[in-house]
């Protein structure tokens, strides 16, 4: 049986100012499933994500054409309320960006501006998150430290418990552990696995070996059209004529 569609695209076209980024995407996101993005360096991954969120709308000149559902929610109409819409879909970035605050605060600010003040359910959400992130036990003792002292892959994690203590229902990662060592890639990559059983997921990533151990679907882009998806399994085993020399010899760089 099919999975249910968390997030719909149809006839996406993006632009920068008069350079077309995206060119009439359709892709499903399905719900508690992972979706990798992979292609070449400037394919539209990363401009196609930040759609889901509506992150572009900050960039001036950016303009949007189609339809992007979140269930039933047409996400670019005029009535869409963008302050909630980025709290059901949330966003952990290539490189850890925590606050210069505590490790305690970095993850009550964002239920503090939600006008959360119950100091006990706060306490509470934060302690829940950094479980779910598989970072609780490595800094119970430190919860009013300064969260710049964590390691880089501590920080990532920090930044993906931040990500759930508003409780997100969809979670977009961008090549999140493009910085990070291969220890601290296979807890995030173990930790992704472990998140879907709650959230739907969607990583932009250019390591091949990444989506085929993460995703279950796979979006393969190029020059800012979609040129082929399918579960995983099935692209990396069974190639596409479609699908370039670079996807092919896994060249990505």
């Amino acid at each position: 049986m099919e999975p249910d569609v968390k997030i719909k695209s149809r006839k996406t076209n993006f632009y920068y100012g008069k350079k077309l980024a995206l060119k009439n995407i359709d892709l499903d996101i399905y719900s508690k499933k992972v979706t990798a993005l992979i292609g070449p360096s400037g394919c539209g991954k990363s401009t196609f994500i930040r759609l889901l969120n509506r992150m572009n709308d900050l960039i001036p000149g950016a303009r949007f054409e189609g339809t992007i559902t979140l269930d039933d929610l047409d996400i670019y109409d005029d009535d869409t309320d963008v302050v909630d819409l980025r709290r059901r879909v949330g966003m952990v970035f290539q490189k850890p960006n925590p606050f210069p605050k505590s490790i305690f605060e970095n993850l009550a600010y964002g239920l503090i501006i939600n006008g959360i003040r119950d100091k006990a359910f706060i306490e509470q959400r934060v302690i829940e998150s950094l479980k779910k992130a598989a970072l609780y036990d490595e800094v119970k003792e430190r919860l009013y430290d300064n969260a710049l002292m964590l390691s880089g892959g501590q920080q990532q994690r920090l930044c993906i418990a931040r990500c759930l203590a508003i409780e997100p229902e969809v979670i977009l990662f961008d090549e999140p552990c493009a910085s990070l060592d291969p220890i601290s890639t296979k807890k995030i990559e173990e930790l992704i696995l472990k998140l879907k059983e709650e959230y739907s997921i969607v990583i932009v990533t250019h390591n091949m070996q990444q989506a085929a151990r993460v995703s279950d679907f796979t979006a393969f882009m190029y020059i800012g059209e979609l040129i082929e998806f399918s579960p995983t399994q099935k692209l990396f085993t069974v190639p596409r004529e479609r699908l370039t020399e670079e996807y092919l010899s896994g060249k990505f760089g």
